[in-house]
């Protein structure tokens, strides 16, 4: 029997509401900044008083010609995916344009709704409204169309639009997928990629979290759901965990990683940054109906990469949930947490990493896997900003409100979506 391929991180790259770079994001999470902030409205009113905004625009400095040619034709997520890939390559120390294009893999979790609704089309219908201003004239339309729309806009619709230009920039022309979902999708995409290279389809893998959640369709939507906090509080609102917690502040960026066998990393002598050693992924309808998480997907997802890792719960350094804000979503985690933790709840630490930069989908995903191992290579369990208390019966998790020293080398990372998904991924340094 063939030995089993390890596989490997040896680039991580970020990029959200408190910058760009993975070193600029542990520099602000170590003060315990956030990047969300109040925003202006637009000319479409929203149920948006603060977000986790990107302020950075355009391609990376050193995109090639054939890339800026199409930059017009790219998504506001698959810009900032580019961003976070372009840095994740450069750390990895791959000479990407050297491998054939395909023995690479580019598997993508995203959450691109900038397009959803007829923003783009409000300037023709304008003109094509008649006197009563209800009716329209459809052959006015047409020809207002024409001038008044940019012929592109269904390019920068496509889920895949992020697909196309990582395979431009880097000739990625082996195994690949987008998986556009709810937020789990960014760690199912780590996933497929982990096993396209365990099973020798490919030797390198390039992975990316992309989204972008604040533009006004998904906006209405998620508060209409309850999801959204009210922003009481203003940013210091969002509050996993936290027995006044009142749901989440949305946000937009992009994570990356690139992963590669490990014979790979080492025969190049590359700088290894940690290894996946475990995943579970796992569905239960609700018996209850409605959006709830129930408690039982989360426990079976960690039960499951726990199984895979060959790890004890009390042998994580510290857990990372999903932590959205809800006043059900984070209460199914918690009680999934304390079950599998049972009498080991007050000895593993437990932290939510969203407020920093805001629920950013499926980007979040891989943000949290980049900065827990960051965490860890620092000895450190970040603090879940803005936590205070818990709420009753949580008591004795160990949910951290400033950083706190740690050792060890392995941490669980958990994400949550819709209609009871749950991903659960083991990471050690």
């Amino acid at each position: 029997m063939s030995r089993r391929r390890e596989v490997v991180i040896t680039g991580m790259g970020m990029i959200s509401s408190l910058g760009t770079g993975l070193d600029s994001h542990w520099q602000h999470l170590v003060k315990k900044t956030t990047g969300i902030r109040q925003v202006t409205q637009g000319r479409v009113a929203t149920p948006l008083q603060y977000a986790g905004r990107v302020e950075v625009s355009g391609l990376p400095p050193d995109a090639p010609d054939a890339l800026l040619k199409q930059e017009r034709l790219m998504s506001p997520s698959s810009l900032l995916g580019l961003w976070a890939v372009d840095e994740a390559v450069r750390q990895s120390g791959l000479d990407l344009l050297q491998i054939r294009p395909g023995r690479k893999a580019l598997y993508i979790g995203a959450g691109d709704y900038t397009k959803v609704g007829y923003h783009d089309y409000y300037p023709a219908l304008q003109d094509a409204r008649l006197e009563d201003g209800k009716t329209i004239d459809y052959e006015l339309l047409n020809r207002a169309t024409l001038h008044k729309v940019n012929p592109f806009v269904l390019l920068e619709w496509l889920t895949n639009n992020l697909v196309a230009f990582v395979s431009l920039r880097y000739k990625v022309q082996g195994p690949n997928t987008i998986l556009a979902s709810h937020s789990p999708c960014g760690g199912q995409a780590l996933e497929l990629a982990i096993r396209s290279l365990v099973r020798g389809d490919a030797d390198v893998a390039i992975v990316v979290g992309a989204c972008c959640w604040v533009t006004p369709i998904p906006l209405f939507e998620m508060d209409t759901l309850g999801l959204l906090s009210q922003c009481r509080d203003g940013a210091r609102s969002f509050r996993p965990f936290d027995r006044r917690r009142d749901g989440f502040i949305a946000g937009e960026g992009a994570a990356a990683l690139v992963l590669e066998t490990s014979d790979l990393a080492r025969g190049r002598d590359a700088t290894i940054l940690g290894t996946i050693l475990g995943f579970g992924d796992f569905t239960e309808v609700s018996r209850v109906g409605g959006l709830g998480l129930p408690m039982e997907a989360c426990e079976q997802a960690m039960a499951m990469a726990l199984k895979e890792a060959d790890c004890l719960p009390n042998e994580l350094s510290f857990i990372c949930p999903h932590g959205n804000g809800t006043r059900k979503g984070d209460r199914s985690e918690l009680t999934a947490i304390t079950r599998l933790l049972g009498s080991d709840r007050a000895s593993v630490a437990v932290c939510g990493l969203k407020p920093y930069t805001g629920h950013m989908g499926a980007a979040s995903d891989i943000a949290e896997i980049a900065l827990g191992l960051t965490a860890l290579k620092n000895g450190l369990v970040p603090a879940t900003l803005n936590f205070e208390k818990a709420e009753g019966g949580f008591e004795e998790l160990q949910v951290v409100g400033d950083h706190r020293q740690v050792t060890g080398t392995r941490f669980l990372s958990l994400s949550q979506g819709f209609g009871g998904q749950s991903v659960a991924v083991v990471v050690s340094l």
